[in-house]
């Protein structure tokens, strides 16, 4: 039987793809430290549980297709106290997690052949987002020795095409922890204003920033080169997957100041019926009562990623720069295909019969060869495990030039 070839094409996760290595270690015995995935191993806010514990409704409707008006005020208040105070429910819609505001935001702007420009390393799912709706993804390349900040505007430029539809961003980045400051965001801004053409900035690492780094909202960039226009050409994709550390909750937004593409996006709504009313409803809570919880998560987050840096350091041939937010790294590891060894760590590797499992940082990359000898990790799990799985790696890389010298 041939199947379509949209369905051929789709890329496979490279931060999933070892899973079946993990699941055969694990029924051997083998502890597995997840660096590879941004599930945080704490809790979400006690208040989530407790809305759970006494829903009592009598019947699980369909929410309506734009969301809960309930969560929509709330995420108005969550973006009036960020500093949007011109920002009302009009300007939101609830959505399956951050990934399906991705979706509609690249279908909303672009058509089937069109292509959308954006920063690699990316977060794969832009690839795979693209792919689903024929839309091409053009890669920019960020470079590790520069903190994977971004590249010239004449560099950008020589990419736009007429078939250029947006520049997609990801503030502060997943997968490589790096801050966008206000000159880049301001040239990007620019960029896309002379072009004709819009700019998608996903957010969902909002809070999560590190000395003293500030991030800067594609809305506020917006308001200050374009403070009068209706014609707005930002959206913000955004998720309360880590902020709330909610991830199989699946409940995020989609924001934009402009009426069309919010209608466009209401329809897309509509096919897909609601999104969940009882997980809309919980997030509120957690929404409205619950932001001293955000700071004491960055602050967990901060000792953790410090305790990857002092791990990192100690291991010769390691090439990285500090993450200045969201909770991952690039790595540059001392090996020739960071796969191969990420595989083997897995499948013939083990100390005290413990292991680690990577990203390998190849399918963040779209252009040929980049990414190579790189991995993801994420700094999730607690410090402790954490300073044992880079005292893993830094073992396991001594054992892997032993065995390929």
């Amino acid at each position: 039987m041939k199947l379509s070839k949209r369905a051929e094409n789709m890329p496979e996760s490279p931060i999933r793809k070892l899973a079946e290595y993990g699941i055969k270690a694990q029924k051997k015995g083998i502890k597995i430290y997840h660096l590879n995935i941004g599930q945080p191993d704490l809790g979400p806010p006690p208040i989530v549980y407790d809305y759970l514990n006494k829903y009592d409704d009598k019947c699980i409707a369909y929410s309506h297709s734009k969301g809960e008006q309930e969560y929509l005020d709330a995420l108005v208040k969550y973006y009036h106290d960020l500093g949007h105070t011109d920002l009302s429910s009009n300007n939101f819609i609830a959505t399956l997690g951050g990934s399906e505001a991705i979706l509609w935001s690249i279908m909303t702007v672009a058509d089937p052949g069109d292509e959308i420009l954006t920063f690699e390393p990316f977060y794969t799912n832009y690839h795979s987002y693209c792919t689903m709706a024929d839309i091409k993804l053009v890669p920019i390349e960020t470079k590790i020795e520069t903190g994977f900040h971004l590249p010239s505007k004449e560099e950008i430029i020589k990419k736009i095409s007429n078939k250029t539809k947006a520049i997609l961003i990801c503030n502060p980045n997943n997968p490589t922890g790096t801050i966008y400051n206000h000159k880049e965001l301001t040239m990007v801004y620019d960029i896309c204003k002379e072009n004709n053409i819009l700019l998608l900035s996903d957010e969902v690492y909002r809070e999560f920033s590190y000395d003293g780094h500030e991030v800067i909202s594609a809305l506020t960039i917006e308001k200050e080169l374009e403070p009068n226009t209706d014609d707005s050409r930002v959206i913000i994709l955004d998720s309360f997957s880590k902020r709330f550390s909610l991830c199989g909750a699946r409940i995020g937004f989609a924001c934009s100041r402009n009426q069309k593409i919010m209608d466009v996006m209401l329809r897309y709504g509509q096919s897909r019926l609601a999104a969940s009313s009882i997980i809309q409803q919980m997030t509120t809570e957690a929404i409205n009562k619950n932001i001293d919880y955000i700071k004491k998560v960055v602050d967990k987050f901060s000792e953790q990623r410090q305790a990857l840096i002092n791990g990192l350091k100690k291991i010769d041939g390691v090439i990285f720069q500090e993450p200045e937010g969201a909770f991952y790294i690039i790595a540059k590891l001392p090996v020739d295909d960071a796969e191969k060894f990420s595989k083997w760590l897995l499948t013939d590797y083990n100390d005290k019969n413990e292991t680690i499992m990577l990203a390998p940082a190849n399918g963040f990359y779209l252009t040929e060869g980049l990414g190579k000898d790189e991995v993801r990790i994420a700094y999730v799990l607690k410090k402790d495990d954490l300073v044992r799985a880079m005292e893993i790696l830094n073992l396991a890389i001594s054992k892997w030039k032993t065995i390929n010298h």
